[in-house]
């Protein structure tokens, strides 16, 4: 292991992660010793209005995938029309590799429940829900008694501290489906039906939950909040770069001498983040690597100086996703990695569209046939058609998700696909792995 230079660990800007060491810093008496709702107080001395004024200075973006620039969202809301307004947090996160709000939920709850309060009173919600996964259940635990805790304070509840404005939370567990980490879907699961995305427009800040204007947001982008308000937008803007302001927290995972969270400005490169995370393991270089989660387009070595924000990892022809970033050897194939993502997907598809359905079926039995040694050449332009064709033409981002490392790994590293189909790599899947693959 190696340890990183000055320069490089100077990077560490630990801001939603600070708490995360200290001792039982899930319980409100830790947070509060912690600056903890002081931001809440700061913020219910000012109007709404200038509550969204700052989010939308301070230049915070989605930290759910997206990166849409959250002030904008919450002023998307109609004011005046008569109709409850929602405030929905999706921490519904299930996507291979991503790991970074399930231990806020875990080590800082409070720090959501804080920027909950005042996201909801910055879009004139009474209401507001945290939709967790199902399989969160330590984090499910700790959130909710964070939520007893605050309403025992008084800082959820009616007329709080004294302010007029009243709230009521509620975390709610989904019951495990990826797909209802797509705003729409989850909007449907939250009202009792099955999970599966909406026909947009309408968008939800216009018809969200029951209907009416409904802001939905990642757990890092609420959990940023009381930060940004206590810090102020040009602290939050020192931060990053120019178009990506603010820290991010980076889930690096694979093949690295120390995996887990490190939190950086937005811009810092996969070589420095590797550096932090100790170096590759012994043995072990660099091939291929998510920026983003599965879901994203993989990047290979020769990307290592790319900056980690959202439009240098697009230039590099990516997206920067929930940087969840899964680092692969010289010792791993893309082929059977790709094949592994892509059972997940064709598992989670919720089978309301025809591409993502019938793509992923059939994909994922492609890739059986090749990995098992009895591939073809045609069986490569079958899979490139296939992924063209759910690109851009799935009811969700789902679709798009999983054709997604189809396509970037046939691009980067066709030779390993040739190698499983001319027998100069040995099959990784054997004969029983094809029942109903032809």
């Amino acid at each position: 292991m190696t340890q990183p230079r000055p320069e490089v660990l100077q990077k560490l800007t630990p801001v939603l992660t600070k708490r995360w060491l200290s001792p039982d810093a899930w319980q409100i008496g830790v947070y509060e010793r912690l600056d903890g709702y002081q931001a809440l107080r700061k913020a219910l001395d000012v109007h709404p209005d200038d509550m969204i004024q700052l989010i939308k200075d301070s230049g915070l973006r989605g930290r759910g995938g997206a990166g849409f620039p959250t002030g904008l969202k919450w002023g998307f809301i109609p004011q005046g029309d008569g109709k409850p307004h929602y405030l929905v947090i999706n921490a519904d996160e299930g996507e291979p590799g991503t790991c970074k709000d399930l231990p806020l939920m875990t080590y800082d709850p409070h720090s959501l429940v804080e920027g909950a309060i005042i996201a909801s009173y910055a879009i004139r919600a009474n209401r507001a829900f945290i939709y967790i996964r199902g399989e969160a259940v330590h984090a499910a635990r700790r959130l909710r008694n964070a939520v007893k805790e605050a309403y025992a304070a008084g800082y959820l509840g009616a007329n709080i501290l004294g302010s007029g404005f009243d709230l009521e939370l509620v975390v709610h567990s989904g019951a495990g489906a990826y797909i209802c980490g797509e705003e729409t879907a989850l909007l449907d699961s939250l009202e009792g039906f099955r999970g599966q995305p909406r026909l947009r427009p309408p968008f939800p800040a216009i018809a969200g939950l029951y209907a009416s204007p409904t802001v939905v947001n990642n757990v890092g982008t609420i959990a940023s909040v009381p930060y940004i308000v206590l810090g102020g937008a040009d602290w939050w803007k020192s931060m990053g770069t120019e178009k990506s302001a603010g820290p991010m927290i980076y889930s690096l995972s694979g093949r690295i001498a120390n995996p887990g969270q490190y939190e950086c400005g937005l811009g810092i490169t996969l070589r420095e983040l590797i550096e932090l995370a100790g170096g590759m393991k012994p043995g072990h270089n660099l091939k291929f690597w998510t920026p983003g989660g599965s879901s994203t387009p993989i990047l290979t070595a020769e990307h290592i100086d790319t900056p980690m924000d959202f439009e240098g990892v697009a230039a590099a022809g990516s997206i920067l996703g929930t940087t969840a970033m899964q680092i692969f050897s010289d010792q791993d194939c893309p082929v059977y990695n790709t094949w592994r993502w892509l059972e997940f997907y064709h598992h989670e598809s919720c089978g309301k569209c025809t591409p993502c359905r019938e793509g992923n079926y059939w994909m994922v039995r492609t890739y059986r046939r090749i990995l098992a040694g009895q591939g073809t050449y045609a069986d490569l332009d079958t899979l490139q058609d296939t992924a063209d064709n759910i690109f851009g033409r799935s009811f969700c981002g789902l679709g798009d998700g999983a054709a997604t490392p189809v396509v970037s790994t046939l691009k980067w590293f066709r030779d390993d696909y040739l190698g499983y189909i001319e027998g100069r790599t040995a099959p990784r899947l054997s004969e029983k792995s094809l029942v109903g693959a032809h």
